[in-house]
């Protein structure tokens, strides 16, 4: 297990940030075409232990977060994201799994179920072929399509964000199709060229981000990383296994990296697909009411 440097009271952070994103695996059973992660099958669960992530846990709660969204690759490949959740709920935070829902064992529903628990995933049309063809993965829309029809059977509140991919992609019907079965959080996007999106040769560009990185939110990488969002992935700020989390949040680091994210355009979609939808944050009306209360409890 990584030291941990102390930290003095002094470097808390003047405005604590509200969810903290854990990526805490770059391994996915999927090889999504627009994955900000790059993460697939011959991804990694990267150098932090369980001991460092249930540690960044209990230094969020200490700093007033009230979510931690756990996110990937594919989370639920992670051998102690249940024991994460666990340690979560114990500080009485908001936790959102966000998985691919290619694979739920029976077992996990009812943790998936417990009180303050939630679920998001990604959905992209109602074509299996289609669907199939950005994952890369066939089979793969039948069961996300019968775990997200689950995971409203059982009344657990459920985000899916669907992401634009390819020319002509059937995105209204896949959003029609997601309301028949009973999602009523939906939120749709465009591809970030972040990742695998990204063009080949060209250098990462802030352009891409939606502009609300680091507003209210802070990400850890399977590196230990500590970055605005996961997919400002390139700011480093610092890394938890060398600095406590307040430490890097009340940084000149994080200072100048969050100055060189610019101000998200009025016409930009509301969030990334990957973004914890918690505070309701929808700012477009031709995206779902924010006062859902199923999902915002």
């Amino acid at each position: 297990m990584s030291t941990v440097m102390e930290r003095p009271a002094s470097t808390t952070p003047a405005i604590p940030p509200k969810v903290v994103e854990l990526e805490i695996t770059g391994t996915c059973q999927l090889q999504c075409m627009q994955c900000f992660a790059d993460s697939g099958p011959s991804g990694t669960h990267g150098v932090m232990t369980a001991d460092d992530w249930r540690r960044v846990i209990s230094d969020a709660a200490a700093l007033g977060v009230r979510e931690v969204q756990l996110i990937g690759g594919e989370p639920t490949v992670h051998p102690a994201w249940s024991e994460l959740v666990d340690h979560a709920l114990s500080f009485g935070l908001q936790v959102e799994v966000y998985s691919n829902l290619f694979h739920i064992k029976a077992g996990w529903w009812r943790l998936l179920a417990r009180e303050r628990v939630k679920l998001a995933t990604s959905y992209y049309s109602d074509r299996a072929e289609e669907h199939d063809a950005i994952t890369h993965r066939g089979g793969s829309h039948g069961r996300t399509r019968a775990n997200i029809a689950q995971a409203v059977r059982r009344g657990i509140p459920l985000r899916v964000g669907i992401v634009s991919v390819l020319p002509g992609q059937r995105v209204a019907e896949a959003r029609e199709e997601l309301e028949a079965l009973g999602v009523t959080m939906i939120r749709t996007d465009r591809t970030r060229r972040i990742g695998r999106a990204s063009l080949v040769g060209a250098r990462t560009d802030t352009a891409e981000l939606c502009g609300r990185c680091g507003d209210g939110q802070v990400a850890v990488l399977p590196t230990g990383a500590v970055t605005p969002c996961v997919l400002s992935r390139w700011l480093a700020t610092g890394n938890v296994r060398e600095r406590g989390l307040a430490a890097i949040l009340g940084s000149k680091a994080w200072a100048d990296a969050l100055s060189v994210i610019p101000a998200r355009a009025s016409s930009e979609p509301c969030d990334p697909d990957c973004k914890p939808a918690s505070d309701g944050g929808d700012c477009s009306p031709a995206e779902q009411p924010a006062c859902d209360p199923k999902y915002n409890e």
